[in-house]
């Protein structure tokens, strides 16, 4: 009998309970067949009477109705081979039962043939005695099972166990399980080849769609290669499609000239104007147009660039030196400390000082808000925002008004009569005095707290309580023909002004008239001469000398070189020019003079103080102290050494030194027209040597035209480059070298500007007036002077 090839992924268990699956007639249960003993041969017996029979089926049995349980034998290749097996002998029996269930698949049962009690005899037996392949397949085979025999079908119409549920047969024909049902859709009739998996639908359908996408996308592709992406936008210029020439052609005509125009930037309440060109800023045409470009490969990406832009940032080049020069000048008018609600003196007149709070450029979030404005390519005519912050103060109005109410009204109503133990001799605190030595401090608790500046107060009252005594005299130091020596301190009797001050504070809230009594006697130097000794101060350190031409710098070098003149640092003090000279403006004698502001020249009052600043360094970087802090000159001044000069501007940039010495400082100044020195004087520590590298990174200057308006100055332009200046620390005896300090310098390229005529206007119609001429403006010095 022909074997039908059964699916591979689709089995049923199947029992072997007996010759037909379900019980004899007589009600006995026919057991599962045995293993013979030595002989091999199987003996098939009914379980309840010990009779061994073959209890072939019947022929109404074999040819049972639909709805009645048919076995489903199983056909062995074994027992095809082999002959039938010989009848055991009558009465015996076996010692077990064997459950011989195996894997049957679910086709094999669909397309097996009908059974009669022929071949089902036939098909029982025993291999061949001298026969010993093929007995390794199973666990059931190598003990001899017969191939053939009975099984119970778990899964077609038959009888169940009573631990199974039954299944209900369906209708012959109904469905692919049977044997006139057809077959699947995707599987061939039974007994029939199988279509391969790669003809089916389910693959061919989704490869044929997936073939199309990717020819799609390689012509698109192929067709876009050479060209501009389709749909892209560079700062709101479209260059999609265009090739590279065209498209750099349009970048250099619409997005170029907004990039470097000038833009009007905005930082808290002040308004100033940016000029990308002085900075050295521009629109890269050939790398914006390379990296627009690329051809981008994702698929999604492409699909989507027909529907929506695809944005590419513009490349801007820009010289970070330039820009920060710029920002720097914007910062000058933006950046301010925090100012406390207090009290100001106008020689007796009080006033009330509103609170501000403190301000600072973000320098690296304005460079990058500048340069992402630039790289949209926004109208120039919008401003751009720079960021700020903001340091909030301690002192509010309400303290201030306290103050003034309760403290310094009172305080200036009248004079103070000081008066000696004895009633003899008298003397007078004018209010002039009272208020010259008032003194307000905010407290971090937001109190103004008020006190009186003994040294201000004995300044104010001069010899006014002299008839008290003599006043004492402070240690100083003399220069003279190049060496300097001590004035020895003298000291002095008569009245205290520390206690002075503090017996004013008790009775200022007083109504007049107010008094106190004078206590007298010796008044000590403040600085004595065994403590002008001891600070070691009797030679010169260092010197150095810088040249001006300038008239109005002049002035103000010499007043500032006045200032500082005799300023005496101690071991460990830092020196801070800024807050040693105060403010430097007219009321002080300084005078409008040239400074760079921006890149350009400009007029301000104090312009020139660089010059004394750069002149202070040189003396700080010879004698071998620290620099804390000093910033140099944005573009190179030729007068001043290259690297080693530093600029100054009030309130914002400072030059700060500290004396790291164990000896004190002495600082003299002296100034001639044309010249200005610098002469330290102390105990010499180093040789100091200065080594200046090549000039390197050279930059040059951008060309700038600008309408002479009368207030437009031109510029020769300066070379900008970036230097490193090395100090060199030697040893006084042996002049062995003990180590180095780098200062390096970027110089931003000073730009060339050039002024030229306005416009003529346009002539009107016949008998129209001309315009009246426009005011004129003071046109900036020609002479350039360092800020």
């Amino acid at each position: 009998m022909s074997q039908h090839t059964p699916a591979p992924d689709e089995t049923v268990r199947m029992r072997a309970d007996g010759p037909t699956g379900r019980p004899a007639p007589d009600g006995t249960r026919v057991s599962p067949p045995a293993v013979g003993t030595a002989t091999g041969q199987t003996a098939v017996h009914a379980q309840g009477s010990g009779q061994g029979s073959a209890a072939a089926p019947s022929p109404a049995q074999a040819e049972a109705p639909v709805d009645t349980p048919v076995e489903s034998p199983v056909e062995s290749p074994v027992a095809a081979e082999t002959p039938a097996p010989e009848t055991p002998p009558a009465g015996s029996t076996t010692d077990h039962e064997i459950d011989d269930t195996r894997p049957v698949t679910r086709d094999w049962l669909s397309g097996a043939p009908q059974v009669t009690s022929e071949d089902r005899v036939d098909s029982v037996g025993t291999a061949d005695t001298g026969d010993t392949t093929d007995t390794a397949d199973t666990a059931d085979d190598a003990t001899g099972v017969l191939a053939d025999a009975p099984l119970v079908v778990d899964d077609v119409p038959g009888e169940q166990p009573a631990d199974r549920p039954a299944l209900t047969e369906s209708p012959a024909g109904d469905g692919p399980d049977t044997p006139g049902g057809p077959p699947p859709a995707d599987e061939p009739p039974a007994g029939g080849p199988r279509r391969p998996w790669w003809g089916r639908k389910a693959v061919l359908v989704p490869a044929a769609a997936a073939g199309v996408l990717a020819a799609t996308y390689g012509v698109d592709l192929f067709l876009s290669s050479g060209e501009i992406p389709r749909h892209t936008v560079v700062a709101g210029v479209d260059i999609g499609g265009l090739s590279p020439a065209a498209a750099a052609e349009l970048l250099e005509r619409d997005l170029a000239p907004r990039v470097v125009a000038d833009h009007t930037v905005v930082a808290a309440d002040v308004e100033a104007t940016l000029s990308p060109a002085t900075a050295g800023i521009a629109l890269d045409v050939d790398g914006t147009v390379d990296a627009a470009s690329e051809q981008p490969l994702n698929p999604w990406t492409r699909i989507v660039s027909l529907f929506s832009d695809r944005p590419v940032e513009p490349v801007i080049t820009g010289e970070e030196t330039s820009l920060a020069a710029q920002i720097e000048t914007i910062a000058a008018q933006v950046d301010r400390a925090p100012v406390d609600a207090t009290i100001v003196l106008e020689n007796t007149t009080p006033s009330l000082v509103e609170p501000a709070d403190g301000r600072v450029l973000d320098r690296e979030g304005a460079a990058e808000a500048i340069t992402d404005a630039l790289a949209s390519g926004g109208d120039p005519a919008t401003p751009i925002e720079l960021p700020v912050d903001v340091s909030p103060v301690h002192v509010q109005t309400e303290e201030a008004q306290r103050v003034l109410d309760e403290v310094v009204t009172p305080a200036l109503a009248a004079p103070v009569q000081v008066s000696s133990q004895d009633g003899g001799t008298s003397a007078e605190v004018p209010v002039a005095a009272i208020a010259a030595g008032l003194v307000f401090t905010p407290q971090e608790d937001g109190e103004l707290a008020v006190s009186i500046d003994p040294a201000a107060l004995q300044a104010a009252l001069g010899d006014g309580l002299g008839a008290f005594g003599t006043p004492a005299e402070d240690a100083r130091f003399e220069v003279s023909g190049g060496s300097v020596s001590v004035v020895p301190s003298v000291d002095g009797t008569g009245v205290d002004p520390a206690r002075l001050s503090e017996q004013l504070m008790d009775v200022l809230a007083d109504p007049a008239p107010r008094s106190v009594t004078a206590e007298l006697g010796p008044v000590p130097a403040d600085f004595t001469t065994e403590e002008a000794q001891a600070l070691g101060i009797r030679e010169e350190i260092s010197s150095f000398t810088t040249n001006f031409t300038s008239p109005a710098s002049g002035t103000n070098i010499r007043v500032v070189a006045e200032e500082v003149d005799g300023a005496l640092i101690m071991p460990g003090e830092t020196f801070s020019l800024n807050t040693f000279t105060g403010p430097r403006g007219t009321a002080q004698g300084y005078v409008p003079a040239a400074v760079i502001s921006g890149g350009e020249l400009s007029t301000a009052v104090g312009g020139g103080i660089s010059q004394f600043a750069t002149t202070m360094f040189n003396a700080v970087f010879f004698a071998g102290l620290e620099d804390v802090y000093h910033k140099p000159h944005s573009f190179y001044i030729s007068r001043y050494p290259a690297g080693r000069e530093a600029t100054v501007y009030e309130g914002v940039i400072d030059l700060v030194w500290k004396n790291d010495s164990d000896t004190g400082v002495f600082v003299d100044t002296n100034w001639v027209p044309g010249a200005i020195t610098v002469t330290f004087y102390g105990t010499k520590r180093y040789e100091i040597e200065s080594i200046s590298s090549e000039r390197t990174n050279f930059r040059q200057p951008a060309v700038q035209e600008k309408v002479d308006d009368g207030n437009c100055t031109p510029q020769g332009g300066i070379t900008g480059f970036d230097i490193t200046v090395t100090r060199v620390f030697r040893d006084l005896s042996s002049g062995a070298e003990l180590r180095r300090e780098n200062f390096h310098t970027s110089y931003a390229a000073e730009a060339v500007i050039r002024c030229v005529p306005p416009p003529t206007p346009t002539p009107g119609p016949e008998g129209t007036p001309p315009a009246a001429p426009s005011s004129p403006g003071g046109r900036r010095p020609g002479a350039r002077r360092g800020d």
